[in-house]
C-alpha cells in the first residue's frame, strides 16, 4: 500500500519549492515530485536580477533554485524523481501514478510549470539539438563564433540574446512587431550592445540544412517578403533560439479540472475546482508569471492546504 502524505507537490520550480518550504515548516508530511532539474524555467536563466533578496554579486537560476531546494530539505520535505503518467484528483485521497511508483496524499499542489512554446517554423523539430535550441544557458557555448538568431521580443528573448553575445559572433533578434515587449531596462542593454541587431516585423518560417541548421528563411509579416539567410561557408551552421512564450504543463489534468487556454483557474487562495487540489505558479490563470509571483502562489497554496487538512481532522 502506498504511503499516505498530507500533501504532494508536483513540480520543483519556484512555486513548488516555496510550497515545500511552507508545508515542511508546518510539519506536514510532504512529498515533492519533480522529473527534471530543480528550478523549472529559472534553471535556464543565466542572470537573475529581479528576485528580492538575491545575491547582488551575481545570481543564476541554478544557484537560486539550489538554495530553495536546500531550504525544503532543512524542513524535512521528501523528494522523488519521477515522471507522473496519470492522476486521480477527486475524492479524499488523491493518487499520482508515476513511471516508478504510485503516490497518495490528502491534498495536492499542482506546480508543474510550463514548457517552451515552439517557434513555429517548418522543419523545427528536425533541427532541435542541431542548431535550434530553447535554452541559451544550456547551449550557448556550442555556438561560439557563429551567427545566432533569437525569435521573440519579450524579457526572456532579449535577456537571452544578451547572454548569447558572450559566445556568438553576432546575435540577431527576430521579432514580429516593430518594437520590443521587454522591460525598458532590458531593452536599453540590448540596444547598447554592438553585437545585437534586429529584424523587425519578421518571423522565422523555415529551417533547412543537410545535417545541421545552415539555412533560415525569415518572412516580413507586413510585406510578405522572404529573406533566406545562409551560414557562412567557413561556419557551416547557424543558431536559432526560441523564446516565444511557454505552454502550461497541464495535459495530465485535462478532463478532471477546467482549463482556460490550457491554464488552471484558481481563486485567490490557489484553490481549484476540486477540494484539496491547489495550483501554483505558471500552470494557473494569472496576469504575471515571474519567480516572485510563483513563490507567492506556492506559499499561499501550502498554507491553504494546511487549513484544508485541519478542516478534515
Amino acid at each position: 500500500m502506498s504511503e499516505l502524505y498530507d500533501v504532494i507537490i508536483l513540480g520543483g520550480g519556484p512555486a513548488g519549492l516555496t510550497a515545500g518550504l511552507y508545508a515542511g515548516r508546518s510539519r506536514l508530511k510532504t512529498l515533492l515530485i519533480e522529473k527534471g532539474p530543480d528550478g523549472g524555467q529559472i534553471a535556464l536563466s543565466a542572470d537573475v536580477e529581479n528576485y528580492p533578496g538575491q545575491l547582488l554579486e551575481g545570481e543564476t537560476g541554478v544557484t537560486l533554485a539550489a538554495r530553495m531546494a536546500a531550504q525544503c530539505q532543512r524542513f524535512g520535505v521528501e523528494r522523488k524523481r519521477d515522471d507522473i503518467q496519470t492522476v486521480q484528483l477527486s475524492g479524499e485521497v488523491k493518487r499520482l501514478v508515476g513511471g516508478r511508483e504510485t503516490y497518495e496524499a490528502r491534498t495536492v499542489i499542482l506546480a508543474a510549470g510550463a514548457s517552451p512554446r515552439p517557434i513555429g517554423c517548418e522543419n523545427e523539430a528536425a533541427f532541435v539539438g542541431r542548431g535550434i535550441s530553447y535554452c541559451a544557458t544550456c547551449d550557448g557555448a556550442f555556438f561560439r563564433g557563429l551567427d545566432v538568431y533569437v525569435a521573440g521580443g519579450g524579457d526572456s528573448a532579449v535577456e537571452e540574446a544578451i547572454f548569447l553575445t558572450r559566445f556568438a559572433r553576432k546575435v540577431t533578434i527576430i521579432h514580429r512587431r516593430d518594437q520590443l515587449r521587454a522591460a525598458k531596462s532590458i531593452q536599453e542593454k540590448a540596444f547598447a550592445n554592438p553585437k545585437i541587431s534586429f529584424l523587425w516585423d519578421s518571423v522565422a518560417v523555415k529551417a533547412e540544412g543537410a545535417d545541421v541548421l545552415d539555412t533560415l528563411t525569415v518572412k516580413n509579416v507586413k510585406t510578405g517578403e522572404l529573406t533566406v539567410i545562409k551560414a557562412a561557408p567557413e561556419d557551416g551552421m547557424l543558431g536559432l533560439f526560441g523564446f516565444v512564450g511557454y505552454l502550461p504543463n497541464t495535459g495530465l489534468f485535462a478532463g478532471q479540472l477546467p482549463l482556460e487556454n490550457g491554464y488552471i483557474p484558481t481563486d485567490r487562495d490557489m484553490r481549484t475546482a476540486i477540494p484539496g487540489v491547489f495550483a501554483a505558479g505558471d500552470v494557473r490563470v494569472k496576469s504575471l508569471r515571474q519567480m516572485v509571483t510563483a513563490a507567492a502562489d506556492g506559499a499561499i497554496a501550502a498554507v491553504q492546504a494546511e487549513r484544508y487538512l485541519t478542516g478534515l481532522a
